[in-house]
């Protein structure tokens, strides 16, 4: 088998050594096509074709010309789109709306080879050429788009991505059962319109009457959606809390002109025979051929040695869409499967001896919250670990433990690091500390990162996270095992600015608390209002649609500069946001010379004339000037006995400024 004949087609001559004179489907992508199982459009093509249907791949095709998806025809059944790992405005914007100049997920991290919204792009321009072939969204930007959903770049209400698009059918969440499902559906003669059984579906109609009134729960229509905004809060919460399959109900969306958006309940879990088997199929594992002149796909190289252990997460984060995209429930390789896939990698000539990663959403998740999960699905009215662990969850890291004894012992493996993500809360409360020592020996590449995202408690109770304390026990454990095994790791917290609820009050508190910690991040996370969260819905609306109650919300972005700035107030290019920030939270006590203050006033800044020091932040006994006057009473003393000699200053001659000189 050639190089190229490893990967699925992607021109008709591929088409043709393979045999085939009309493949089954035509799966578009906004993603360069990667064959590694970390990449939707693997999975699914790989897993169509497991199961008999041929695939043909049409990766970024120009969507300024409709040729560009005509390249294989019609296709016999239907085409795939998606619009790739990301939801395409992510990948092309940054979070203060500025045009990112790398795209990974290109050929050699080129920008602008997506279109903005490309699902709804990519399926109009095929409705072009195509006007009945049946189409099927799937991927993130479908599966998060699902129902009207508030759109952060256009600043308002969007409809369904389905009615945009023109498309038939959402495969929504991982989409491996449901895209088998809809495929056989449509091989056996079914019309795509009458493809309205199918567990992790979308689909539109203008007849619900065939439902059945007890498992249907109907939302408010979209025109009442986009007028109010409460309204809004209250149906986003309806679907947040019809996200598990054991308890979800049909939810039906009206819109003008008699049509309806229904949402089937969620697909169950995989088991773990069948995740096993998902990550058996003959992946290339790498990108195709064709991008090696423009030096391949950068986003292969996170992956390419790292090893994906589980899906899903209990967490619950207020800012994640996992809940609404892979869910709650735990779902787990076995061991076997993931050390057969760790000696493909060792084999690899580019395998230098360390594994990157091994994990998921959450690395140390290996196993459901609680023994009934599985059968009875998730609590819908209360989180795992929010506010404090459930008493009837199960902390237990051995499985965990094993697997990754096994992988560091494998031939030829150096190192295995764990990077994906420790959900620290949940480590914390293990009674048994193996896993954490295990951790802090032999997992981690000289830093691990963790993701405490703030300080105030009033910020990470809309977040979602546990209370600051957690975080500090958790910091406390981490530095004492360093210690105790000699070992000079640090560690990284990953913060975010202006999430709803954070005020510059909490945005100072950050600001202090690394400041103590003498630490100044790198990089920010501004907060994202990404399609699906619940901090997105209390982005929008300013309720929070669990209690709804109002929420104070960072808006303007003046305001969100200042409270990213706070986060990174010893940048000199930040001392005018940070003043500002500082005057308007009433903190000017933190400008001076005080050890606690943050800035010092610049020369001649009137807004700061006559300042008072820090009052109660600190012991020291320093005015407001650069000096204390000890030392100054001190260096007076020493001239005064000098004075007359020669070559020696008087007391008249001595300005603190000799402080400054080095001994």
């Amino acid at each position: 088998m050639t190089e190229r004949e490893k990967f699925l087609p992607v021109n008709p001559e591929d088409l043709r050594a393979r045999g085939i004179d009309r493949p089954d489907f035509v799966y578009i992508s906004g993603d360069a096509y990667v064959d590694h199982p970390s990449f939707g459009t693997a999975i699914i093509s790989r897993i169509l074709e497991a199961n008999g249907f041929s695939v043909a791949i049409i990766p970024q095709p120009d969507w300024k010309n409709k040729e560009s998806i005509e390249i294989f025809g019609e296709p016999r059944l239907g085409f795939l789109v998606s619009a790739g790992n990301m939801d395409s405005m992510v990948n092309h914007y940054s979070v203060t709306k500025k045009k990112r100049k790398k795209d990974f997920y290109s050929p050699g991290g080129e920008m602008g080879r997506r279109p903005d919204y490309a699902a709804v792009v990519y399926s109009n321009l095929i409705r072009q050429s195509y006007k009945k072939t049946p189409i099927i969204i799937g991927g993130i930007e479908g599966s998060l788009r699902r129902l009207a959903h508030y759109d952060y770049w256009s600043d308002k209400m969007k409809r369904s991505i389905l009615l945009d698009s023109g498309a038939d059918i959402i495969s929504y969440g991982m989409g491996e059962k449901s895209i088998v499902e809809i495929a056989e559906a449509l091989r056996s003669g079914i019309d795509v319109k009458d493809i309205t059984f199918i567990r992790g579906t979308v689909y539109k109609t203008s007849d619900i009457s065939t439902l059945n009134p007890d498992d249907v729960i109907k939302l408010p229509s979209y025109d009442n959606l986009v007028k109010s905004k409460e309204l809004y809060a209250k149906s986003f919460y309806k679907q947040y809390l019809n996200t598990d399959p054991f308890s979800a109900k049909t939810l039906i969306e009206p819109y003008n002109d008699n049509i309806y958006v229904v949402q089937n309940p969620p697909q169950f879990p995989l088991t773990e025979s069948e995740m096993d088997a998902v990550y058996a199929l003959p992946y290339a594992r790498t990108y195709h051929p064709d991008y090696e002149e423009k030096g391949g796909v950068p986003a292969i190289e996170e992956v390419k040695f790292s090893l994906i252990s589980n899906r899903g997460c209990f967490g619950g984060c207020s800012f994640c869409a996992l809940t609404f995209h892979q869910g709650r429930i735990i779902q787990t390789r076995s061991h076997e499967s993931i050390i057969d896939e760790a000696k493909m990698m060792i084999a690899d000539p580019d395998f230098k001896g360390y594994i990157h990663d091994v994990g998921g959403p959450t690395a140390n998740f290996r196993q459901p919250a609680c023994k009934k999960q599985l059968k009875a699905g998730v609590c819908k009215n209360k989180q795992c670990l929010f506010p404090k662990p459930c008493e009837n969850m199960v902390i237990d890291h051995s499985d965990y433990i094993e697997l990754l004894k096994k992988l560091r012992s494998l031939p030829k493996v150096k190192k295995v690091f764990v990077r994906s993500g420790i959900r620290f809360d949940y480590l914390i409360n293990d009674k048994d500390d193996t896993f954490f020592r295990e951790l802090v020996k032999h997992h981690i590449s000289g830093q691990l990162k963790v993701a405490p995202e703030h300080v105030s408690d009033n910020v990470l109770k809309y977040m979602g996270k546990p209370e600051n304390a957690v975080y500090r026990r958790f910091l406390t454990k981490y530095k004492a095992l360093n210690e105790e095994y000699n070992m000079d790791q640090y560690l990284v917290p990953y913060l975010m600015s202006s999430h709803p609820g954070s005020t510059l009050q909490d945005a100072v508190k950050l600001a202090e608390y690394l400041r103590d910690l003498g630490y100044m991040p790198e990089q920010v996370q501004d907060f994202y209002p990404t399609p699906s969260t619940i901090s997105t819905c209390m982005y929008y609306t300013e309720l929070d649609p669990r209690t709804m109650k109002p929420v104070y919300v960072a808006k303007t972005p003046h305001e969100k500069a200042m409270q990213r700035a706070l986060i990174q107030y010893r940048d000199p290019k930040n001392y005018e946001l940070v003043t500002e920030a500082l005057i308007e939270a009433g903190r000017k006590d933190l400008v001076g010379n005080d050890k606690k203050c943050l800035i010092r006033a610049r020369h001649g800044d009137l807004r700061f004339v006559n300042q008072k020091p820090a009052e109660n932040k600190s012991k020291s006994s320093k005015p407001a000037g650069r000096f204390s006057q000890a030392a100054i009473d001190k260096k007076k003393a020493e001239n005064a006995k000098t004075s007359g000699k020669k070559g020696r200053r008087t007391e008249k001659s001595f300005q603190p400024k000799e402080l400054f000189k080095k001994k």
